[in-house]
């Protein structure tokens, strides 16, 4: 064993491999000439392999002394690798095996003809006690094995290898099964380029590195991820480094992979009631390992899909709070320590609730639709029945009355209702009584609470009786006298008498008395006069002045109730009319409605005798019935009666009929205007005002003392009452309900003939037609309201209400996910487009026993804030304006509604007919078309806010106009807009800014209060502008005594609403704040437009690099970086130490090298594109990540990097370019973003730059 160059210390051993003869021969180094050819092998002693002269496969093997040092040794040897052809003679490989272990893969090889010279290689082994290793050399023949493969030098040496890398101890790791494992080898020394780094198992696996960073030039770590690792990944693992000069072998590490627990037996119930379930948790035998430090109880109702978690420290628990009669899946679960480490429920323990007595049927539950002696009740199901509904039980009694000859308090009736019968019609009632209605449920274990309501029968008509109808008592030339008898009250007693007289052509004396009208509408002989009506008020009577029947003289010249009785015309006939009418807590009902009244004629004076008739029973239809009419004022009278008569632009004739299915939005294309007046009666007090004036009128009225919006406001509203109590079933609030003449009236039901009715009226303010205003409908109105869709040919509907605001259910989700029936309409989804301010929704409709199909689209605004109205109205203002552009010209009405059918939806409908308004005639009328809308529907504006929100918003359009650009047309468009017009010495863009700069809101002092606060000041970089209170992201993340504050901004993108954050570079002491804001909002990527080393301002540096390092609770760890010329990409983990169970989020940062520090805009478009593409893909990849953007102070270069991802969005959405509405927007939350000309027209020439760029693709 005495070769050359082996130290004495480190002895040799050859052995025979299984299956080839040994060709390392130490027993004879001088092998003779007539085997060896001298020339092509060096001279000396050595250990040869003449590869010839043995099969492919053949193996030799050389084994080290075994060593066990707590240090890195390097072991160094030389080799000789040659064959005369140029082919491989075969392999030579270098093993490391550990304390008698499996040799696994080799961690050093070569193969190929290395030429007639001997090569060093360098072996770093790092062993730790009480570990041993021995390294095994050996040489493999190829299958062209002609040559020599031979060994050399063999030594230990006592200092650092040079050629190859030397590992730190690498430790041990465990970790939960289904975890990602990670394995940092640390090294030092020398690493080539082409060094590979390896993950090696024991059994001889190898896995790449994930990736490997310098900490210096002589120091690196090598990072290897295991993805979700299981039981099958325990072993021991090492490092290696390979490259053709040496290896470094680190020590082996144990990755020891814990399954976490679950219980093998399912919780024990011990006993349960209706609201509750104590179970034992049964946790002695587990799956999986132990030690358990966490036991929880995971509980869900079998009909739902959301469980609940609770913790639990006793080996029994008591669910609450249980639902009764529900069946509950009850499973344990078992934590070990760990990430991870909580395992699967464990079997389910299935359980059910005793039943229980059910809960009260919900009073607004209860609807009703009373008629003079008969009530239609309906309720619903208790929101908790508790159990199998078996019956209910309906009790009512009447309570009060204005009949005396009612008995108050009535008897108590009861009746049974069937459980699958929730809605009963009581008969024979009294007019104009209220009853006390109780309604309660029962199960097996008995009654439940009672619901009560109070509800009161319609009073009827008073009636005549004129069966022995007496002659005229006296008449003379210019007077007759009649008997007038008193009338019998039904339900309330009369309130007053009507004496009418109508003038009979002489065409209609010769006719049969034909059926007349009522007549509702006081109106005196003047009047009539004016008016060129033949009917008028003669005389209005107290009931005081008829206790009996008594004579009346028509026509004496007298004066009753400020009418007229005017003497009659001896050359003329007429018909006289006698009326009654009830009144009773301001709901009227006269003789009308029940078409029961006295005719007194026809009268001729120049004839006898005269002939007294009584007209009963169908006396012609009424548009209105008079209970709306007589609640009304004089001047609501006269705008109701306006939008039935008027007569402008195209149309010829007055509308006779509100049933017209036309549309009012998206009639015509923007531009084309096909008003030719305005359909408004515009009185002396409220004219037209001009737009060029409406700024200033509108500061004239927020200003005015005496008489401002608020006056004017209140105006609409003095004297209405609309009491009415009418198909309540399917109306939201009595307080919104319809005007019967302009409500819409469905085609009935086969069979069902009350099936007409929906709450939703016709609102027809402006020559193009109509808009149709609707309450939000119920969950049973869903049918009605997609007959009254498909009836009406409607395209758009507009919603503006979210399904739930304040925690209360505001409108229910009548539309599909997927395609549901209802009724016979089948109703499909096609596409769904969400923005950040509104969803497009586009369905196909389909009618059984219909061939075509309808498509209709519903765009629902969701940016209307929860209480009040919207800070700023750009947005509603592009959805109004989307809402006109894809509404086709032939569509039916738009369907508009919110949640009550008043509020928000009137103050879409007068935006969208005033904006029509200014662009065609150049003026607004916002005054009367808010009063007329109120004629067709009460409370259509609710608030003063509403009234001056309108203003406001019209203000803005007006003062924008439009600005969006279709993008075949943008570069010409925008080439004109920088044209300098020789006059004014500007361009349409610089004046564009300038308009831009006077519609940004100021923010007041009081709108940043937070930022403003004594503990938050120093967390400001400048004091100059401030985000507001509204659009502050509030951290979630506590940190000791600090507090939830961050300089930093939410915005809207254009598909996405809050996807941006918009702060300052961080300081010194906000530096944890910033990371917090990162991981509170799961912001997954950083945009960096500012350099640290700015002269005029220097900014800390945020994040580590490299390592780890902590921020407060939150830990930062430097993943990876990559950069070219425009863009530095930093990869970051995030987690909170204080919420591991939160998980991390990755953070990648892209830091912008292309803007220089005194420039306003970046030094290349292309760079900027660059980038923003860059921060695209990254955030497509990550899903649903925010963006915080930051430069200097969360300005200009914030604005402009916002404002160009609006942009971008934009063109990708719509196919459009609107660069004043996306600054615009932004500046809403902040007003300081895109702070010069130059950054505005930056946006425009970035836009011009990449429509130029996708056009050359």
């Amino acid at each position: 064993h005495g070769c050359p160059g082996v130290p004495p210390s480190l002895s040799l051993s050859v052995r025979q491999t299984p299956h080839a003869l040994l060709l390392f021969d130490a027993t004879d180094p001088w092998l003779t000439s007539d085997v060896l050819s001298l020339s092509l092998v060096p001279l000396g002693s050595y250990m040869l392999v003449n590869s010839s002269q043995h099969a492919a496969g053949h193996r030799a093997q050389l084994l080290l002394q075994t060593l066990s040092e707590n240090d890195t040794h390097c072991v160094q040897f030389s080799y000789f690798l040659y064959s005369r052809d140029g082919h491989s003679p075969g392999a030579l490989r270098a093993y490391v095996r550990v304390n008698g272990g499996p040799l696994g893969s080799p961690v050093w090889n070569t193969s190929g003809s290395h030429g007639k010279q001997w090569h060093q290689v360098e072996l770093a082994v790092s062993t730790f006690w009480p570990n041993e290793y021995q390294v095994l050399i050996e040489a493999m023949v190829s299958r062209d094995g002609r040559g020599y493969i031979a060994i050399d030098d063999i030594m230990l040496l006592n200092y650092p290898c040079y050629k190859a890398p030397h590992f730190s101890r690498l430790g041990d790791e465990e970790i939960n099964a289904g975890q990602n494992a990670t394995f940092q080898c640390v090294a030092a020394g020398r690493a080539a380029e082409a060094e590979k780094f390896l993950l090696e198992r024991q059994s001889g696996e190898v896995a790449s590195v994930a990736s490997v960073r310098h900490l210096s030039h002589r120091r690196f770590v090598a990072s290897f991820l295991l993805d979700a690792v299981q039981r099958s990944y325990q072993d021991l693992y090492r490092c290696v480094t390979q490259s053709p000069r040496g290896s470094g072998v680190s020590n082996y590490a144990e990755l020891v992979v814990k399954v976490p627990p679950s219980p093998i037996a399912p919780p024990q119930l011990l006993r349960g009631g209706s609201t509750y379930l104590i179970i034992q948790l049964n946790t002695n035998s587990i799956l999986g390992d132990g030690p358990i430090i966490r036991k929880e109880i995971e509980y869900r109702a079998s009909q739902s899909p959301w469980s609940e978690i609770h913790g639990v420290n006793m080996v029994t628990y008591k669910l609450w709070h249980l639902d009764p009669d529900t069946e509950y899946h009850i499973s344990v679960l078992l934590t070990r320590p760990g990430e991870g480490g909580t395992g699967p429920p464990g079997p389910p323990l299935i359980s059910r609730t005793k039943c229980a007595v059910p809960g009260g049927i919900a009073p607004e539950s209860l609807t009703f639709s009373p008629l003079d002696d008969m009530i239609f009740l309906k309720w619903e199901e208790p929101v908790e029945p508790n159990g199998l509904i078996t019956q209910y039980e309906i009790s009512y009694q009447s309570i009060e009355s204005s009949d005396p000859g009612i008995n108050i308090p009535g008897p108590r009736r009861t009746v049974s209702k069937l459980r699958n019968e929730t809605y009963h019609m009581f008969s024979n009632l009294h007019p104009g009584t209220t009853y006390l209605i109780s309604v309660r449920a029962r199960t097996t274990k008995g009654f439940g609470q009672t619901a009560l309501t109070e509800i009161t029968t319609n009073i009827s008509a008073p009636t005549f009786d004129y069966g022995d109808m007496p002659s005229p008592l006296s008449e003379t030339e210019s007077t007759i006298t009649v008997l007038l008898r008193p009338a019998q009250g039904r339900g309330a007693p009369v309130s007053t008498y009507q004496v009418v007289v109508e003038e009979e052509s002489v065409k209609k004396v010769k006719r049969e008395l034909r059926l007349q009208e009522c007549f509702p509408l006081p109106m005196s002989h003047a009047e009539a006069q004016a008016r060129g009506t033949p009917h008028y008020y003669s005389a209005e009577l107290p009931p005081s002045s008829l206790p009996e029947a008594s004579p009346f003289t028509v026509g004496d010249n007298h004066t009753y109730n400020g009418y007229w009785n005017t003497p009659l015309d001896p050359r003329k006939s007429y018909l006289v009319y006698f009326q009654a009418m009830s009144n009773f807590r301001g709901v009227s009902a006269d003789v009308c409605e029940e078409r029961n009244k006295a005719l007194l004629g026809p009268v001729n004076l120049n004839k006898t005798p005269i002939t007294y008739r009584q007209e009963k029973g169908h006396l012609g239809s009424m548009e209105r019935s008079f209970t709306d009419q007589s609640t009304l004022q004089e001047d609501e009278r006269m705008a109701l009666s306006f939008m039935d008569t008027h007569t402008c632009g195209a149309r010829s004739e007055a509308r006779s009929s509100v049933n017209e299915s036309s549309s009012l939005l998206g009639g015509s294309p923007r531009h084309q205007c096909s008003r030719k007046g305005s359909p408004y009666h515009t009185g002396q007090l409220h004219p037209a005002v001009r737009v060029a004036d409406l700024l200033q009128h509108i500061n004239q009225m927020k200003t005015a003392e005496g008489y401002g919006f608020k006056q004017e406001y209140e105006s609409f509203f003095d004297g209405w009452d609309c009491t009415k109590k009418k198909d309540k079933t399917k109306g939201r609030q009595d307080t919104f309900t319809g005007y019967d003449r302009h409500r819409v009236k469905l085609h009935p039901l086969l069979g069902d003939p009350n099936s007409d009715y929906i709450n939703a009226n016709y609102i027809d303010v402006s020559l193009k037609p109509l808009h149709r205003d609707t309450v939000w409908p119920k969950q049973e109105m869903a049918y009605d309201f997609w007959r009254m869709v498909w009836q009406e040919n409607c395209f758009s509907i507009v919603m503006i209400t979210k399904l739930v605001e304040v925690g209360r259910v505001k409108c229910c989700k009548y539309w599909p996910d997927d395609s549901e029936m209802y009724g016979d309409i089948k109703i499909t989804l096609l596409k769904t487009e969400t923005l950040a301010e509104y969803t497009v929704r586009t369905f196909a409709l389909e009618r059984r026993g219909y061939s075509a199909k309808h498509e209709v689209r519903q765009f629902h605004f969701t940016s209307w804030p929860e209480h009040g109205v919207p800070f700023h109205a750009t947005g509603l203002l592009a959805f109004i304006r989307r809402v006109k552009a894809s509404t086709p010209p032939d569509a039916g009405p738009v369907v508009v509604h919110c949640s009550v059918g008043a509020g928000r939806t009137g103050c879409y409908i007068v935006l969208d007919v005033m904006l029509d308004m200014a662009e065609c005639e150049g003026v607004v009328d916002i005054y009367n078309c808010v009063k007329t809308l109120c004629s067709r529907r009460i409370n259509m504006i609710q608030t003063e806010e509403q009234y001056v929100f309108i203003h406001d918003a019209i203000l803005e359009a007006c003062l924008c106009g439009e600005t969006a650009i279709l993008v075949n047309e943008f570069a010409l468009t925008y080439k004109e807009m920088l044209r300098v017009d020789s006059q004014s010495n500007s361009s349409q863009l610089r004046e564009e800014f300038q308009t831009l700069n006077s519609v940004t809101p100021h923010i007041d002092v009081e709108e940043c209060s937070i930022a403003l606060l004594p503990r938050n000041r120093e967390k400001n970089r400048s004091m100059d502008v401030l985000p507001p209170d509204r659009a502050l992201a509030f951290l979630v993340t506590t940190e000791g005594e600090s507090n939830n504050y961050i300089n930093a901004a939410l915005t809207d993108s254009f598909y996405r609403p809050a996807a941006l954050i918009v702060t300052p570079h961080p300081l010194p002491g906000t530096t944890a704040d910033f990371w917090r804001l990162v991981f509170d909002y799961g912001c997954t990527a950083v945009v960096m437009l500012n350099q640290l080393n700015q002269s005029n301002s220097p900014c800390v540096q945020y994040w580590p690099e490299p390592g780890l390092q902590q921020y407060g609770p939150m830990e930062v760890e430097f993943l990876s970086m990559s950069a070219d010329d425009d863009v530095v990409t930093r990869l970051f983990r995030v987690k909170n130490v204080t919420r591991l169970q939160e998980g991390q989020l990755v953070v990648c940062q892209f830091q912008f090298l292309r803007w220089s520090p005194y420039r306003d805009v970046p030094d290349s478009k292309k760079a900027f594109l660059n980038l923003l593409a860059q921060v695209h893909k990254w955030q497509r990849e990550c899903g649903e990540g925010r963006t915080i953007v930051h430069c200097l102070n969360g300005g200009g270069r914030s604005g402009s990097f916002c404002a160009s991802t609006i942009l971008l969005e934009m063109i990708q959405y719509q196919n459009m370019v609107d660069v004043f509405y996306a600054v615009k927007t932004l500046r809403n939350c902040k007003p300081n973003m895109v702070e010069s000309l130059e950054q505005y027209r930056f946006c425009y020439d970035l836009i011009l730059e990449y429509l130029d760029c996708f056009e050359g693709r």
